[in-house]
């Protein structure tokens, strides 16, 4: 069920319509090809070797049995690649170091977590592989081992690496600990803004580690061919990310390396790293043969990245009248087993949507014995804002204040500063809280043991690098090719906005993912990016080739090509040309390309700025089982500034999803480690997602208020959502039974414990 609340007032074509995907059949049919559907003659099968210890060093690894057994081709250890220098490379915020991802791929020194990949095998058999695993002797020295937040930051707690000294605090310490990096944000004065508080409320908070929870493990195919070439079939969100690690883990030029974009079952910001590419390759090369490598749903829990679980401590100072006066937030994440929690973003993104003068914000990167954390959508953002958007709740609450009309009054307008620096340029906000408070349903009565809830997200919202080319055929059809990997209907949309800017149908414009080598670099599908920065490659690239039809027609008529306009699809004559010619259509000027210069080609390429942030608010409405514990879903109800919808059902499902997904990470979705250090619902059965039984329908308000930087005022959309569910339910669990949960998931027994007086966690 869906509302669409306009203001723009330009009349579109074809911007905002709904039409079948490109990528719809194939799917249902079968025929699509995801990452595991790939196979070469010839082909081995690849498996990997992985600790069963959460924290060991690696005394040894003996694979001479493995490499006796018939059908083995290769066994490849850390020693096969080579080694990384320290250091962080690009934005601080999304930095990458490829001495720790080297280990991440295969340990050297020691395991980190149950499941760290130690070595790899490739055989002629699937069957021959994993009996291989067996054969490899590993000699470890099992090491006490920290799993909490908390813990690990203590300083007796068990170091993952001896030398590591916490980034950003001067002077350096000069003991190491496992917090890698400390950040501070801050702006106005911190004690004075809370010494003019009415009232102040502090609470502190703990979220879980999740994971992505996509369908398709991970999965390639590789070939390293004699002369050096290589090329790569790859399940992941950025096929231009996959050559450029794996090339800088291999040793390998750029050149040499083509990868293939595969279709995606799901990725959600877990695809936008390496994980077996390198390795399958590594196999490849020694063996002389391609080499496949299927993950498997453990293997996937156990070794690809979840999200951070978090502890957070936040304290915010109001008046009366409900003015936010102060906030200061504390926030711990768990990095996993090697540095680069999404910590930043959860200090930048808690306090965003509020104008608030004073405001501070720390936050702790720490290392501990689990898989390396990995970006899931919207990465940082929801854990602060499960921590905030409760105790602004609260604070509401406390002064005896509409919660919506608490938000509203706070809002963050163009102009305001952020508390990183930046200042506030987009509107949007604000509109997303109207839209609910205009809701019928925020003002139904509720029955006993039910509550309502509402929170608000932000999300930045990325631009970045891209590339388009776009071809015209000579029956008029149009091909759009794109190095952006489609995971929420990018195609459809890059089509939507390709036929707006020619003015032809939807049906004539086909478009594709093309491999590294046949598109120009384009950075990964994330950051809610494609539509925006790839959608102004693609309309960049229709207006070259608006300007070379132009020039055609004007070839075609003999006149000067200032004297042609494209309107509705045709050339037309204007100036003091107007109306001697009848207009010609695309197809009619592309079925004389070969008499008039040749193809009809252009390509577009940029490193888009100018990206606005993404704003949600959501209210739900839930009922608790006082016998169980057990929250119901009754009503959920999500407005965002959606910018403007290219298609329209992939925005409501973009919606859709991110709430779906923020209801498990609410009620049902945690890592469970037993004392050893061992992950103990590794697979779907114990690892609760929820189903159609456990959700409402979802209703969506597609508020829009276009950025003025994209030809068609696109804003992303797929990140913003997930940020606001887990506040809003636990502020409804709040309502429905008077107990306040602090800690995820708000799973039944925790609810009855809440019930029972002892506390939500």
């Amino acid at each position: 069920m869906s509302t669409a609340v306009n203001y723009t007032e330009k009349k579109l074509k074809v911007i905002g319509t709904s039409p079948v995907r490109p990528d719809g059949v194939p799917k249902v049919t079968g025929l699509a090809q995801y990452g595991a559907d790939f196979s070469l003659p010839g082909m081995l099968w690849g498996k990997i070797l992985r600790s069963p210890h959460a924290h060991a060093r690696i005394r040894s690894i003996d694979t001479s049995k493995a490499l006796a057994l018939p059908g083995v081709k290769a066994v490849i250890t850390s020693a096969d690649l080579p080694e990384q220098k320290f250091e962080y490379v690009g934005p601080e915020r999304i930095a990458v170091n490829y001495w720790h991802m080297t280990r991440n791929i295969l340990a050297r020194e020691k395991v980190l977590y149950e499941g760290h990949p130690v070595a790899a095998v490739a055989a002629t058999s699937k069957a021959i592989a994993e009996e291989a695993l067996l054969l490899i002797e590993v000699d470890y020295e099992v090491l006490p081992h920290v799993i909490d937040v908390d813990q690990a930051m203590q300083p007796d707690a068990p170091l993952l690496f001896e030398d590591m000294i916490t980034r950003g605090i001067e002077p350096a310490p000069t003991k190491a600990s496992n917090i890698s990096k400390r950040v501070e944000y801050k702006m106005g004065d911190i004690d004075a803004g809370f010494a003019a508080a009415d009232e102040i409320v502090e609470a502190s908070f703990r979220t879980s580690p999740v994971h992505q929870g996509y369908i398709e493990p991970q999965s390639c195919l590789a070939r390293f061919d004699a002369d050096g070439q290589a090329e790569l079939w790859a399940s992941n969100q950025g096929h231009f990310i996959v050559r450029t690690f794996t090339v800088k883990l291999l040793g390998m030029k750029t050149g040499d390396l083509r990868v293939h974009p595969a279709e995606l079952g799901g990725a959600f910001g877990g695809k936008t790293v390496v994980y077996i590419e390198p390795v399958a390759l590594a196999l490849s090369r020694k063996t002389g043969h391609p080499v496949k490598i299927m993950l498997s749903r453990e293997e996937v829990f156990k070794a690809t990245g979840p999200t951070s679980g978090a502890s957070m401590t936040i304290r915010i100072g109001v008046t009366k009248d409900g003015k936010i006066v102060a906030a200061d937030g504390l926030f711990k994440y768990q990095a996993g087993a090697f540095p680069g929690s999404p910590v930043m973003n959860g200090c930048m993104c808690g306090f965003a949507p509020y104008d608030i003068a004073n405001v501070r914000t720390i936050g702790y990167d720490v290392v501990c014995n689990r898989p390396k954390a990995t970006a899931y959508r919207a990465p940082g953002s929801p854990i602060s804002a499960f921590a905030v958007e409760s105790t602004m709740d609260m604070a509401a609450l406390k002064i005896g204040m509409d919660p919506l009309q608490f938000r509203l009054k706070n809002i963050a307008k163009t102009g305001t500063p952020l508390v990183y620096g930046a200042k506030h340029a987009h509107e949007g906000f604000a509109e997303t809280i109207e839209a609910l408070m205009r809701h019928p349903g925020y003002t139904k009565p509720l029955g006993k043991n039910q509550g309502r809830g509402a929170a608000s997200g932000y999300w930045f919202n990325g631009g970045g690098e891209s590339s388009a080319t776009v071809h015209v055929n000579e029956d008029g059809t149009v091909v759009v090719a794109t190095g952006s990997p489609d995971i929420g209907g990018s195609r459809a949309s890059m089509a939507l906005m390709a036929a707006e800017a020619l003015g032809i149908d939807y049906d004539r414009v086909r478009p594709i993912v093309a491999d590294t080598n046949s598109v120009g670099y384009t950075q990964g599908t994330g950051g809610s990016r494609v539509t925006y920065a790839t959608g102004i490659a693609v309309v960049n690239a229709c207006n070259k080739v608006i300007d070379e039809l132009r020039a055609r027609a004007a070839l075609i008529w003999k006149i000067n090509a200032d004297d042609v306009i494209w309107e509705d699809g045709c050339a037309r004559p204007a100036g003091k040309k107007a109306g001697e010619f009848e207009p010609l259509p695309l197809k009619a000027i592309a079925a004389k390309r070969s008499a008039t210069g040749g193809p009809i080609s252009a390509s577009a390429s940029l490193n888009a700025g100018g990206q606005a942030p993404g704003f949600a608010t959501q209210f739900c409405d839930v009922e608790v089982d006082p016998e169980t514990g057990h929250v119901k879903i009754l009503r959920y109800v999500a407005a965002q500034d959606v910018g403007r919808a290219i298609h329209k059902g992939y925005v409501e499902g973009q919606i859709h999803g991110g709430v779906v997904q923020g209801i498990g990470w609410a009620l049902n979705e945690e890592y469970i480690y037993d004392n050893e250090g061992r992950l103990s619902n590794a697979g779907f059965l114990d690892y609760r997602i929820p189903v159609a039984s456990d959700l409402p329908m979802i209703e969506t308000i597609l508020v829009e208020v276009p950025n003025p930087n994209h030809p068609f005022g696109v804003k992303g959309v797929a990140e913003a959502n997930i940020v606001p569910p887990m506040a809003a339910v636990a502020n409804a669990i709040n309502n429905a039974i008077g107990r306040r949960l602090t800690e995820l998931p708000m799973s039944p027994p925790k609810v009855l414990a809440a019930l029972d007086g002892g506390g939500g966690g």
